[in-house]
């Protein structure tokens, strides 16, 4: 797990909650309308029990998400490059949902109906004026269907990781929480800016572009690289001419070194064959 993909994943929840804020709101509304009797004090702590029982909800989705990853889809992929590339995928799958196509609209539907069973346990945590209340309503809240979610709970799913998948879905989780606590005028604030410059659409493109560059750009550069080595040699090929040349330099500095010394050593015999000559031919001069 790295630090950009948590930062993917912050930004994922808070520039998409907004489109989340439709199906959140009610839940939102709901819940305040059962904390009415309840202190002003009292009604924030209870507030961030229920996004805390949130996180935890969605925490454990990501575990089991990563969980998965790691159990079924890593053993295929060991010792290739799929991982990555299939994280790559991922990446602009849910940049191109997060442009607004409605890949995971489907997988909407078949949450509502697990939402609509759950129904029975969830009018039971009304009014929420307690604190173990106010924690169940968080923890069942991290089941409400949402495409987001479930583009989310897909990048835990590659990152091979359950911890990490379990990290990723709590920032995620923190990313939504500015928009869902928000007052009334802070909510219509932060959607205009969100909305008016477009900023979910840049975060789904930035998203693409990271995942194709996760996907393609080492398998690019590999290539190259291996490019370069069939035109200008491999490293050890070029060592191993450089010894080469080096053993036949030096094989030729031998001999070369070896000739010389015969040469000079044939030099000086006749010289001392001359000088015995002439001393042989004075001796029989002075004899004679």
């Amino acid at each position: 797990m790295t630090t950009a993909l948590l930062v993917a994943a912050f930004l994922m929840g808070f520039l998409g909650s907004p489109h989340c804020l439709g199906m959140c709101g009610g839940l939102v509304a709901a819940f305040s309308l059962s904390m009415k009797d309840v202190s002003p004090a009292k009604r924030r702590r209870l507030i961030a029990t229920y996004h805390f029982g949130r996180l935890i909800s969605y925490s454990i989705l990501g575990l089991i998400a990563g969980l998965i990853g790691t159990t079924v889809l890593e053993p295929l992929m060991r010792g290739n490059s799929m991982p990555r590339i299939l994280l790559g995928l991922v990446l602009v799958f849910v940049g191109v949902t997060m442009l607004g196509a409605p890949f995971l609209s489907r997988l909407e539907r078949v949450g509502m109906r697990f939402w609509q069973y759950l129904s029975p346990i969830r009018q039971k945590v009304f009014p929420l004026n307690t604190y173990p209340r106010a924690m169940a309503a968080g923890l069942l809240w991290g089941y409400l269907p949402c495409g987001l979610v479930y583009g989310a709970l897909l990048i835990a799913v590659v990152a091979h990781n359950p911890l990490g998948g379990a990290a990723l879905m709590f920032v995620f989780g923190l990313g939504t929480i500015p928009m869902l606590v928000a007052t009334h005028e802070t909510v219509g604030w932060l959607r205009d800016k969100i909305g008016r410059l477009r900023l979910r659409q840049i975060n789904g493109v930035i998203m693409i572009l990271s995942g194709l560059a996760v996907a393609f750009v080492p398998m690019v550069m590999q290539n190259r690289h291996s490019g370069a080595q069939m035109n200008h040699g491999s490293p050890s090929s070029m060592m191993s001419n450089s010894h080469s040349q080096h053993n036949t330099n030096d094989m030729s500095y031998d001999m070369t070194d070896t000739a010389d010394k015969d040469s000079m050593s044939h030099n000086m015999t006749g010289v001392d064959n001359t000088d015995n000559m002439s001393n042989s031919l004075e001796q029989h001069q002075t004899a004679e």
